[in-house]
């Protein structure tokens, strides 16, 4: 394993490895200042980008990105008081109230640091795994495997934040989105009804970004005008280097504490964070400075939330268990590869784990060296509003979809999925256990033919391995149903676990539609979706329709349990919110981009931005007509010279042809 290691550094001396790594820490950082992309966003995006490189370099490209999110979102937090993401919401209540004393530079300095000594102790933790975790995982038999997949998909729904029932849900409905296209044991056609284009199934990148981006820019586009004034940089560099060497103890026991939120799967970024800090606050002797500006509240949070990343990708790797949106994405990415996580990748791909490590470490010592030199003009970006950054983030995302399969159609389902995760982002029903289901659908179905053709009956579940996964699997649910019962507030169905939060982009679900009338036709709707998927899935042979009959089933009693409770938490069916203002924002901008597809198909990608960026500038930013030229030349000229640069197709239009 060491000789391994060494390999795994010695192939960081090429430069096509250095520059992806370089490309992908930049882009971290700049996404890492966006509310709401944060790791999902960074590996959404430019995973299109890598299509055609080979492993190596599009891991060091992602793990670069991912590495860093963590340390430019801080930015926003200390200057404005609004963090790029979730989890950098703990370190606003002390670096927003430093900053506001004139010390923005010693918050920042001391964010940093931790930041990366969190990636470097979390690239460790990583390594360590490895060796300890490979006898366990060569010993894995197929229902050992196919209890790891169920576990990931159903730890990711009952730890999620919200609602149980809905996290499960979602979990069987990316399931059954995951089954669309080719059977893996049969090569027969299943939920294509006739199409040659859905003969291939879904696209990982079209699905992600539609749930998360998609939805993302339709939340927020309303967003025209930032708030708050950005405070002074202030002075306090060195102070915050000196400072944080004093409280190496805090940050040593914030990286564990992340790396343990990593490793369990549902956890996320946020309740890691949020633990740290409890520990700073509990191991501290004078507690009245905590959220005053006290750099313990710095330190802890920010040490933990770069260790999450890098613990996610513990079960990630090596037991095929996405415990966050963005591993999901890495895992998808290892399958496009061949690449198998588990057995087969400790013992065919120990390089490529290595070389993860490595890069992962090298990205988080570069970031930090990064964020000191920009942050100046890093601040910059935390004060250019949203709705200005859509018309951008949309042309890049939709763009990026084309890239895996060349079609307009996965730019039609991205939209449609959008739709589908803004609205369970309104109704505050969590995402990631969707894109984690969609993520395992196909390996989890390999695991249960390969069980149920090599075992007779269920004489499989009694297997020690399983029995211990039965167990993991069943343990939350039982503390989940205990603390339920404890309580006697008549709306705690709906809320669930709200002490738990799961990946980066559910811990932010505002959840302005829940408990209304769009809540409850979600239910009914997904309900009958699963009633059709079963009563389709009827006339597929014997061994294609064995996981969508189970996967069905599962989703039609989730439903209905979902359905009866929403029918008996409001008095009659008009209770709660209906038509709002964010409604119709919503609305309004998946219709814009359905005119924008529209445009593509007829004039070409080029032609439809030239026409459609002024349009969105102009009338729902409400840009400046300078800073709408600006803006559509510069993103034209990038758009003609990307063909050149890298292996990118602008898609063509009737017109063209």
């Amino acid at each position: 394993m060491f000789d391994a290691a060494l390999s795994a550094l010695s192939s960081l001396a090429d430069p096509s490895l250095l520059i992806m790594l370089a490309i992908g820490v930049f882009a971290g950082l700049v996404m890492g200042l966006i509310p709401g992309l944060g790791g999902t966003g960074a590996v959404a995006i430019l995973m299109p980008i890598t299509f055609g490189m080979q492993p190596e370099q599009a891991f060091a490209l992602l793990i670069g990105a991912l590495a860093v999110v963590h340390t430019s979102d801080t930015v926003s937090a200390v200057l404005l008081g609004a963090p790029g993401s979730a989890s950098a919401s703990v370190t606003m209540l002390d670096g927003y109230a430093m900053a506001r004393k004139g010390q923005a530079k010693r918050a920042l300095s001391l964010a940093f640091l931790s930041s990366m000594a969190g990636g470097l102790i979390g690239a460790l933790g990583l390594t360590l795994a490895i060796p300890l975790a490979r006898p366990l995982v060569l010993s894995f038999a197929s229902p050992e495997l196919f209890m790891l997949t169920v576990l990931g998909v159903s730890l990711a729904a009952v730890l999620s934040r919200g609602n149980i029932v809905k996290g499960l849900l979602a979990g069987f409905l990316g399931l059954l989105l995951g089954q669309v296209g080719t059977s893996p044991t049969t090569a027969e056609e299943r939920f294509t009804f006739g199409s040659l284009f859905l003969g291939d199934g879904l696209s990982l990148v079209a699905v992600a970004l539609g749930i998360f981006g998609l939805a993302e820019i339709a939340s927020r586009v309303g967003q025209r005008t930032v708030d708050k004034d950005m405070v002074g940089l202030g002075g306090g560099w060195m102070s915050g280097i000196k400072e944080w060497l004093t409280h190496w103890s805090q940050v040593i026991r914030g990286a564990l504490i992340g790396i343990w939120a990593g490793v369990l799967p549902g956890v996320g970024a946020t309740a890691g964070t949020w633990l740290a800090y409890g520990q700073a606050v509990a191991t501290a002797k004078d507690k009245r400075n905590f959220g005053k500006g006290d750099p313990r509240g710095i330190v802890g949070p920010e040490s933990s939330n770069n260790s999450v990343e890098a613990g996610d990708l513990i079960p990630t790797l090596l037991f095929g268990i996405p415990g966050g949106v963005p591993s999901a994405m890495l895992l998808g990415m290892l399958l496009t590869y061949g690449i198998q996580p588990g057995p087969a990748i400790v013992t065919e791909h120990l390089n490529l784990m290595y070389l993860i490590v490595w890069c992962f470490a090298i990205a988080s010592i570069l970031g930090a060296f990064l964020c000191f030199l920009a942050t100046p003009s890093l601040a910059k970006l935390t004060k250019v509003p949203f709705a200005v950054l859509g018309a951008g983030l949309l042309v890049i995302m939709l763009l990026g979809a084309f890239q895996e399969g060349g079609q307009i159609g996965d730019l039609w389902i991205m939209i449609i999925l959008g739709a589908v995760g803004w609205l369970m982002k309104a109704t505050d029903t969590p995402r990631a256990p969707f894109l984690i289901g969609f993520v395992l659908a196909i390996p989890m179905e390999r695991y249960y033919y390969l069980t149920d053709s090599l075992y007779d009956g269920l004489g499989w579940l009694t297997r020690p391995g399983v029995l211990v996964f039965l167990a993991v699997l069943i343990a939350p649910a039982l503390l989940a149903l205990v603390k339920r019962t404890r309580k006697s507030a008549p709306d705690l169905g709906h809320r669930g676990e709200d002490d738990l939060s799961h990946g980066e982009e559910d811990e932010a679900e505002d959840g302005q539609l829940k408990d209304s009338i769009w809540s409850l036709g979600l239910a009914l709707g997904v309900t009958l979706i699963f009633g059709t998927a079963l009563a389709v899935s009827q006339s597929f042979s014997a061994e294609a329709q064995l996981m969508p009959r189970l996967v069905s089933i599962g989703g039609l009693i989730t439903g209905l349990i979902l359905l009866w409770k929403e029918l008996r938490a409001r008095r009659s069916i008009g209770d709660g919110p209906g038509w709002t203002h964010d409604v119709t924002i919503a609305m309004r901008m998946f219709a814009a981009m359905a005119l924008f597809l529209v445009l593509v198909m007829l004039g070409g990608y080029l032609l439809a931005v030239a026409l459609f960026v002024p349009a969105f500038l102009l009338f729902v930013a409400r840009a400046t007509p300078r800073t709408t030229i600006i803006y559509t030349l510069v993103l034209c000229a990038v758009l003609l010279t990307l063909p050149s640069i890298l292996p990118v197709d602008l898609p063509t239009g009737l017109l063209q042809s």
